[in-house]
């Protein structure tokens, strides 16, 4: 991961960071860690588009499966449709 994605983290937030396996570890890093990931580190970790084991849902305006995680806060998850092009939000569920 490039540094500048880092920037505002601590030491032991990097370490921990470097110790994530998956963009589903760092995803919950964040979440423990109670952090809210810009829109550019979201990109990077979650790679673009949501995948299945993401666990993402469907836009509510047009069904499509192909949306985008754009921001991860530490009660919603926010999604832009990159069919429709409409934003729409969740909030986190315990798995």
């Amino acid at each position: 991961m490039k540094k500048d994605l880092l920037k505002g983290l601590s030491e032991e937030q990097i370490a921990k960071v470097k110790d994530c396996k998956n963009h589903d570890d760092l995803l919950a890093l964040a979440k423990q860690e109670g952090l809210e990931l810009t829109s550019e580190q979201l990109e990077a970790v979650n790679g673009g588009a949501c995948s299945n084991t993401d666990n993402c849902p469907p836009c509510p305006y047009c069904g499509s499966t192909n949306v985008k995680l754009r921001q991860s806060g530490k009660v919603l998850k926010k999604y832009k449709c990159n069919d429709c092009g409409k934003e729409f939000q969740t909030e986190y569920t315990s798995k």
